[in-house]
């Protein structure tokens, strides 16, 4: 009896210590994990995503991270399940809709994963209600409308420039771009007259849909309602200001240093020559296309974290081309414009070209 009880301690003493070293195995991980998340946000720049997330939205989090929030089916319509946002996805949908000067009765939508999403549904609309159309899109457009081009086995012209002096049938924005939701997410809205051509009534929701993914992120609808309730027009509109403020200023450094660079009116993105070595491209998370490179700032990008990729793309721009005489400062006239490039060809300071 007394071996047998000697077993079992042993069996519950090595169960307590394997536990303890998952645990903290666990807990260096995951600490791991937070500090390269951390290191990752102070130095990202080429993608547009605005990383500020303030205190308010992480304690608005907390209240709600222990709920299972799912939007199912139409959000005008009420389903079964009852764990939802759908009021609150109302009521952005109806901020955007006031935005884009539509009333109420002339409009549906719905919060989507994110802003492919909402090009995916505008373009399955279009199809729908055009079974042999083109979809003609700007050589510039977002990729997803070649994805969606192709997906939906529709004809798609590139064509150098689009305008809308045609009426437009929808509109799709991000809504964890600019406006920062942790969680990627969207709005789409169109015409409440096309949808129709997708609404399809499900018994089981007892609800309709016409949405892309049919179950919905329900916390998005949430963080959306809060930030554009918080911010208002006015609080937007003074984070765009500063944003195209921070990209003068980022545009005059670069060329303060002798970066060729560009910025086109009220954009918030600065496109500059491509850095030649990958390692400080990876570091600060440039989005590259052949000889060019460009940052795009937001919200969460200072003057502070302008400055210092300003400055370290200086020294380490001195050592590449400083001492190899076979590296060449890299002409992107073709891509910025001959009065923004600062290679040898078009600037008396620089005697290499690319």
């Amino acid at each position: 009896m007394a071996a047998a009880g000697g077993e079992k301690k042993e069996e519950r003493d090595y169960a307590i210590a394997a536990a303890e070293a998952f645990a903290a195995d666990v807990s260096r991980l995951l600490a791991g994990f937070r500090q390269h998340l951390h290191d990752r946000t102070a130095h990202h720049l080429g993608y547009p995503y605005n990383l500020n997330l303030n205190l308010h939205l992480s304690a608005l989090q907390a209240q709600f991270h222990n709920f299972c929030i799912i939007n199912l089916g139409d959000p005008f319509i009420e389903s079964n399940y009852g764990v939802h946002s759908r009021p609150l996805e109302v009521a952005v949908l109806d901020w955007f809709a006031r935005l884009w000067d539509l009333q109420k009765d002339q409009y549906w939508g719905y919060i989507t994963s994110c802003g492919t999403e909402g090009n995916l549904h505008g373009l399955l609309v279009g199809r729908e209600l055009f079974p042999d159309g083109i979809i003609y899109a700007s050589t510039e457009s977002h990729y997803s409308v070649f994805k969606a081009a192709r997906m939906y086995r529709v004809k798609c012209v590139k064509a150098p420039k689009v305008t809308f002096q045609k009426p437009i049938g929808s509109v799709s924005v991000s809504g964890h771009k600019f406006l920062g939701c942790p969680a990627p997410c969207g709005v789409v809205i169109t015409r409440r007259e096309h949808v129709n051509v997708l609404s399809t009534d499900i018994e089981y929701l007892s609800s309709r849909d016409a949405t892309i993914m049919g179950s919905r992120n329900g916390h998005a609808p949430i963080f959306l309602w809060y930030t554009l309730n918080k911010k208002g027009y006015r609080g937007i509109r003074k984070e765009v200001q500063k944003c195209l403020r921070n990209a003068h200023y980022l545009l005059h450094h670069l060329r303060e240093v002798g970066v060729s660079a560009s910025l086109n009116p009220l954009s918030n993105t600065v496109v500059f020559e491509r850095p030649r070595d990958e390692a400080f491209v990876h570091r600060w998370q440039l989005a590259c296309e052949g000889n060019i490179a460009h940052v795009v700032v937001m919200p969460n990008v200072t003057i502070e974290k302008i400055t210092s990729f300003v400055e370290d793309l200086a020294n380490n721009r001195a050592d590449w081309y400083q001492d190899d005489e076979s590296v060449l400062v890299p002409c992107i006239a073709k891509d910025i414009g001959q009065e923004n490039c600062l290679c040898g060809l078009h600037n008396k300071k620089s005697s290499r070209t690319a």
